[in-house]
């Protein structure tokens, strides 16, 4: 506390990244980062990039960035907005659609930043109970509200919730804005379930993704939005006023490659999914309680053990997976799904921690 920082810096209550700890020869299995590396291509990309050409600023609209999107969605780029990660391109979500007289609606259980913006941006909020099986129900979301916003695969559960559930939400909300913020759907099915498909039919709908996940290039902090042009242009108006240049060269060139790479990103994503599937199945066998995941990590408890005594014997063993001391999911553990053999040492953990 100091007596320089202003009303606003005294109120708020920052948010808390999943810890990055450095510790040699580490089972890092808690933040949700691809177990595969980038695309070669967009590796070769920002190489390229790499010279003379850094003394010059960056494309201040993402241009290239923007057609790659929409000719992955096959869509046009007026309803593409790309920015410094998912995180930030929610943030201005949050200011420039989200923030009105009601309060906006998200999940109970659910990424911890959402109040945390709601506190930078003075917006109020009011979370919406999950069922006891961790889903949303779409009919809660039937009230008044300034907005909406849910992750989709939801984050830390893991659950999916259907493309016609989605739909539903924004067909029932048509005076306010409806966020489904997609950082892990690529890893939902062999069918991408994207709400991008609807976005033609839902001018209230605003899809956000990022290249953090699939696309394994969390270090380069690139994510989009989809929408409608005017709620882009919301977007747009926001990052202007705030950052023009929130991608580097470097980022905007590997992204560009990283999204027309289909064939590197259909191998990496099933090869994720793959080894997700594997994993709920050993868990399971070791009598965990694992929810039905689409995304590249799984949540799980264990009826004999504390989720809390279970997150720190693993981490004793070398191996740290993702904790919360929160109500209704204290007991489980969140864990990415990493390589073959970092899932084996997990397990191989767990049997020796369980007995």
């Amino acid at each position: 506390m100091s007596r320089y920082w202003s009303d606003t810096v005294r109120t708020l209550t920052p948010y808390v990244p999943g810890e990055q700890p450095k510790i040699a020869n580490l089972v890092k299995l808690n933040t949700n980062e691809n177990p595969y590396g980038p695309s070669p291509e967009a590796i070769a990309a920002m190489q390229a990039e790499l010279g003379d050409s850094l003394r010059l600023y960056p494309d201040p609209t993402g241009e290239r960035l923007k057609q790659a999107v929409a000719r992955f969605f096959g869509i046009e780029a007026r309803n593409v907005f790309v920015g410094n990660g998912s995180d930030e391109v929610l943030a201005h979500a949050f200011l420039g659609l989200l923030k009105h007289d009601r309060p906006v609606l998200f999940p109970d259980i659910t990424y911890s930043f959402y109040p945390v913006y709601c506190g930078l941006y003075r917006i109020d909020y009011r979370t919406v109970p999950l069922d006891d099986g961790f889903r949303i129900r779409p009919d809660d979301y039937r009230q008044s509200n300034g907005g909406i916003v849910f992750p989709n695969p939801n984050a830390p559960t893991g659950v999916l919730l259907g493309l016609d559930a989605v739909d539903r939400i924004a067909a029932e909300n048509p005076d306010s804005v409806v966020v489904v913020d997609e950082a892990y759907v690529d890893f939902g099915g062999t069918a991408i379930p994207t709400a991008v498909s609807l976005i033609a039919n839902r001018p209230n709908l605003l899809v956000v993704q990022t290249l953090s996940k699939s696309r394994s290039l969390a270090g380069l902090r690139v994510g989009y939005a989809i929408g409608q042009p005017d709620l882009i242009e919301a977007l747009e108006r926001v990052k202007d006023s705030f950052n023009s240049y929130p991608l580097d060269r470097l980022a905007q060139a590997g992204a560009v490659a990283a999204m027309d790479d289909r064939e590197y990103f259909e191998a990496t994503r099933r090869s994720v999914m793959q080894a997700r599937d594997r994993l709920q199945q050993d868990l399971s066998a070791l009598g965990f309680v694992v929810l039905p995941s689409a995304a590249n990590f799984v949540f799980a408890r264990h009826p004999k053990k504390d989720g809390a005594a279970l997150s720190l014997a693993l981490r004793e063993r070398g191996i740290v997976v993702r904790h919360f001391k929160l109500p209704r999911i204290d007991q489980f553990l969140r864990i990415t799904v990493g390589t073959g053999e970092q899932c084996a040492t997990l397990i191989a953990a767990l049997k020796e921690i369980l007995g």
